[in-house]
């Protein structure tokens, strides 16, 4: 028989504004959802928030449940920006591509591409975030649909406005339901960052207080010496390394991650400029040059980026009494080779003379070693009209030393592995 709703006792009258069961349940669900947030330092969150505040699209990569969608909500609610969901897995082509609308004249009007409810909307808010979850569940033909929105954000014949930013997330393929990999096109116009649990984070977080993401505080003050900064770390590195302006990966899987082509060197040069004129460190720009070049440019990058405040060889090799070398061992070697190479790009006996001293004060300055491949290859470029300057008998005994050492270790090695 039917379910029967109780009736009131007799002679009472049931209150239309009593709360109901599920009324009660409901002001319990929203006080466990009541949270606040704190300032904490949070590399992946700051990264996060350098690369919108660059407006770049960025690509959030990790496993189901590990908070990717909580962060953007709570990244939207922070920056006061209405925040747009769109799951590209269950939309078509035509939903980003836009849908053929006929006019009342075709011949002259053409056929304009109509977008949808969820572009218009955001045209009309004139700013917002537009989050595309799920993206390696999109099929091939969703993805190259993206493939406008993503760099010229336009969705059919609409042109998103400039206050629009576009942040994405994805699983893995193994994880991701029925996924995909990413074209390498899509893969290319996005910042991809792994986004990974902090276990305090996780524990603060469920005690009701969560990071507080917050866009970078950009100095202008440092505004050109950013952009200097960047154009000289990326040209830098690409006029000596010119196979890495664009190196299309060959594993499949590879190609939809972050990988080196001259649209993401841009992004790159973004990058470097915004995290310098926001004073973040290491581990923030390593993210962020790594996510849009890929692990190994960006980490040679990244080492490139401490020899750009080296001493120019030609200011040492002027003044070798006055030069202050690096005190890290990996910068003072790639000094020293610099002056050598100088050396040898214009060899004079004074030039010549000055290399001596510098190896010199090198090595009472420093680990002695670190003079010992130098010294032998600058000793390799001396013509025959020039005189040995006195301060090479100073170097010689320590580089001959250091010499007769490693024999004696190399013996010992091959002596104990027999």
């Amino acid at each position: 028989m039917p379910s029967r709703t109780p009736l009131a006792p007799v002679g009472l009258v049931a209150d239309p504004f009593a709360p109901t069961a599920l009324d009660i349940a409901d002001a319990l669900t929203a006080l466990l959802l009541t949270t606040t947030t704190e300032p904490r330092p949070d590399a992946q969150l700051e990264a996060l928030t350098l690369a919108v505040a660059a407006d770049l699209p960025v690509l959030l990569w990790g496993e189901p449940g590990i908070g990717k969608t909580a962060a953007l909500t709570q990244l939207a609610d922070s920056l006061d920006l209405p925040l747009t969901t769109v799951i590209a897995s269950v939309h078509e082509p035509s939903d980003f591509s836009g849908l053929p609308v006929v006019g009342d004249d075709p011949a002259v009007q053409g056929i304009a591409m109509a977008p949808p409810d969820w572009a218009v909307r955001l045209v009309r808010e004139g700013r917002g975030l537009l989050f595309l979850d799920e993206l390696s569940t999109a099929p091939p033909a969703v993805q190259a649909a993206l493939l406008r929105l993503v760099l010229e954000r336009r969705v059919g014949s609409l042109q998103l406005p400039p206050g629009i930013r576009i942040v994405a997330a994805a699983n893995p393929r193994a994880s991701a339901a029925d996924g995909w990999e990413l074209s390498p096109p899509l893969a290319n116009r996005f910042v991809h960052l792994q986004w990974v649990h902090d276990h305090e984070v996780v524990l603060r977080g469920l005690g009701g207080t969560w990071p507080r993401a917050t866009l970078p505080v950009l100095d202008r003050e440092r505004f050109a010496d950013a952009v200097g900064f960047a154009r000289r770390a990326v040209r830098g590195l690409l006029s000596v390394r010119p196979e890495l302006v664009h190196r299309l990966p060959a594993d499949e899987s590879r190609r939809g991650g972050a990988w080196p082509s001259p649209r993401s060197w841009e992004s790159t040069l973004r990058l470097i400029a915004f995290a310098t004129a926001a004073g973040s460190g290491r581990e923030v720009l390593s993210m962020l040059v790594r996510g849009a070049v890929g692990d190994g440019p960006g980490l040679e990058l990244l080492a490139s980026l401490d020899r750009l405040d080296l001493p120019d060889p030609e200011t040492l090799l002027a003044d070798p009494a006055a030069a202050e070398l690096p005190e890290r061992g990996d910068l003072r070697q790639a000094v020293l080779d610099g002056v050598v190479a100088a050396v040898r790009n214009r060899p004079t006996h004074d030039r010549w003379d000055a290399a001596w001293a510098l190896l010199v004060r090198a090595m009472e300055t420093g680990a002695p070693d670190l003079v010992v491949v130098p010294a032998t290859t600058l000793a390799s470029l001396r013509r025959e009209d020039w005189d040995v300057p006195q301060s090479v008998d100073r170097l010689a005994g320590a580089v001959a030393l250091l010499r007769r050492a490693d024999r004696a270790a190399a013996r010992t090695v091959t002596g104990g592995s027999r």
